[in-house]
């Protein structure tokens, strides 16, 4: 399992790392606060009280090319900023950085981030998206066009084949996997005779206007 540097221990930082650790990675958690590396505690392999722009102790920890990094820092782009460089100087080749805004986001791209995520605006997209598509259960974008979702499917589509709704030629979009809601079990690739059941989300891909349509 890859090791997770997680840098900046606020809200973000501390459930990304919980929820990393409790789900098998080892996690290495740094924050310059007392408090956050105490609340930590149980939920990383290791609690660093260390000063995270400080590249002697980035030294220290002993961050390995082959480590993943997130970076959580809030408004402190100047914080957030120097960790970024200092991780491209030591050949990190995943850094993640949390960012409250598309200017920021352009800043730590160009200092080395690969990728740059700015909580505040999915979480606005993914809300939107909800109440504009109320059967749309999850989403993945894929492009500014296309997109995997997991969604409802209507009560139209009970008891019927995949083959008989003729997805692909009335809406343009592919069934790649149905999800049993309630054992998790999933079906990939469904053939054209599997019949939809109550209590089973379609997993289909697709043109983010064409998914809208299936209402």
């Amino acid at each position: 399992m890859k090791r997770v540097i997680v840098i900046g221990l606020g809200i973000f930082g501390f459930n990304i790392a919980k929820e990393l650790f409790e789900n098998g990675f080892e996690v290495i958690a740094v924050d310059k606060n007392r408090e956050a590396i105490q609340r930590i505690r149980d939920f990383a392999t290791k609690a660093v009280l260390a000063d995270g722009t400080d590249k002697e102790i980035m030294d220290l920890i002993g961050i390995q090319e082959e480590d993943l990094a997130i970076i959580s820092f809030g408004e402190d782009l100047a914080a957030s900023t120097l960790i970024t460089l200092h991780l491209k100087q030591m050949g990190v080749k995943t850094i993640i950085v949390k960012a409250p805004s598309e200017d920021h986001a352009l800043i730590l791209e160009r200092v080395g981030a690969t990728e740059v995520i700015i909580p505040e605006k999915e979480v606005a997209a993914k809300l939107a998206k909800g109440l504009r598509s109320p059967n749309v259960l999850d989403y993945l974008p894929l492009s500014d066009d296309y997109m995997i979702s997991e969604i409802a499917p209507p009560t139209s589509f009970l008891g019927k084949s995949i083959g008989e709704l003729q997805l692909r030629g009335k809406y343009h979009i592919e069934v790649i996997a149905v999800r049993d809601i309630l054992t998790d079990r999933i079906s990939m690739v469904p053939a054209a005779g599997y019949v939809i059941k109550d209590g089973e989300a379609l997993v289909v891909l697709g043109k983010d206007k064409d998914i809208e349509k299936i209402n």
